[in-house]
Formats: structure tokens, sequence, C-alpha cells
């Protein structure tokens, strides 16, 4: 990480919580009277719960834990995906977002159609995207395939064409969800070589993977969820060795 005199808090979490309401399943016994009377009985379920951290501009995060503790949630928050429930949580930068890669692709459009459309969702002006287009192609190495509708793409030159968009500017903060299933090995050498170009220019990092050694070879500091509450934020090493621990 960069040394800097006068360090920039890029993001601050202030007991977060994020809470879903889900219908509440009934008999038909008890659907037909509630139907009749406009009830509607719901739950709510807290995916987060008082969340809190801080990450200065060029520090790096892994967020572990298992299936369902919370983390691609966190992620979304930050995104800007959606909005907590209650506390603050204050983001300052550009995002580059790899989290549902290709999210905003449209089959019936081309490839080509398809980076513009995509740069506009994250905020690319036109002129710009002119000028990052053929970096954008060279990088998905699809430059025959760009004048194709995506429907006919493989799921590894869609997944291609939507990592090379959103890398293809410097972002203040990355976040990463589950990085290594883009495309074949060799492209997921390329993309972390990438994530480690914008590293050494001073980029935050977030970073949630199953993945012991990638978590420890990009992180610096570790936040271990369950269930959506917060167990621990620290070091990563020691963040590592307590889901190890809490795995067993």
């Amino acid at each position: 990480m960069p040394i800097m005199s006068n360090p920039i808090i890029a993001i601050t979490a202030e007991n977060i919580y994020k809470s879903y309401n889900l219908q509440k399943q009934k008999t038909f016994k008890e659907f037909l009277p509630a139907l009749l009377s406009g009830q509607k009985t719901k739950i709510s379920f807290n995916a987060l719960s008082g969340i809190n951290f801080q990450l200065l501009k060029g520090e790096s995060l892994g967020i572990l834990g298992r299936n369902g503790s919370g983390k691609s949630t966190l992620l979304k928050l930050i995104a800007g995906v959606t909005k907590p429930s209650d506390g603050r949580l204050s983001v300052k930068g550009k995002i580059a977002p790899l989290i549902e890669l290709g999210a905003g692709f449209h089959p019936e459009l081309t490839g080509r159609e398809n980076v513009y459309l995509n740069g506009s969702i994250l905020g690319i002006r036109k002129k710009d995207m002119d000028k990052l287009y053929p970096a954008i192609v060279a990088f998905a190495e699809l430059e025959d395939f760009m004048d194709e509708p995506i429907k006919f793409y493989s799921s590894g030159m869609y997944m291609r064409l939507a990592f090379s968009v959103a890398v293809a500017e410097m972002p203040d903060i990355l976040l990463v969800d589950e990085i290594l299933a883009v495309g074949d090995i060799r492209f997921q050498k390329k993309c972390l070589k990438r994530m480690e170009e914008f590293l050494k220019n001073g980029s935050t990092l977030v970073m949630v993977s199953h993945s012991p050694a990638q978590l420890a070879s990009y992180c610096r500091k570790g936040l271990l969820l369950d269930k959506g509450r917060q167990l621990f934020f620290g070091d990563i090493k020691q963040a590592l060795l307590m889901a190890q621990k809490f795995e067993e």
C-alpha cells in the first residue's frame, strides 16, 4: 500500500444493518381468510447486523464467512446497489464493482453495443468510452466477435467482456466477488494481474473469495462474518485463522 502523509478514509461502516421483509408462508386454510381480509403477514430477516469497520485509501480487505453470512450483501451496499436499513455507510471515490458481472448486458445487442451500454451504466461518457474501447476489446480477446449479438457468446466470452468493461478505468475502490469464476485459468491470471496493477496505483480493494491463499496474497485486513454478524475485523492472517477454526 502506498505511504500517504494524510491518509484518506475510503470506506466507513458504522453499525450497519440490512433487513429484508419476507412473506410468511401460509397453509391454504390460513391463506384464504388473510386474502379476504387484505392482511399480509411478514417476517423480517437481518442479512447484516451491526457491521463496523473503516478502510483507508489503498488498503485491502478480505471478507470471510460461510455461504449466507452476508458477504455479497455487504459488497452490494458498498457498490450502492442497495442501501442499509440502518446505520451509516460512507464510500468515497469511483467504484469498479466486479460483482454480478454483465448484469446490464442485453443478449440481443452486439458485443460492441453492450460495451457502450454497460459503460453508460458505470458512468463512463461516450467520448471516454471511444478511447477505452480498443483496450477493452484487446483485453477481452474478442476482436473477431464484437459485432455479433452476445446471445451467441459462450459463458467464458460473456464474462471476459463484462470484466474488461468493469476494469476499463482505474478505480478508487475495487469490489471483487469470486474473481476466479471469470473465464479459464489463463484469463483468470490476466485478471489478477490487472487487479495487482490497481493496488500498486493506490486503489482500495474489498474482496470476497473462498480461496484462503488468494485472500492472504491480496488482502492485509480481514472481516469475518457469520449469519450477518461481525465476528472479527483486523489482520487478515488472524481472520483466516479464526475462519478456519470456525469451520471445524
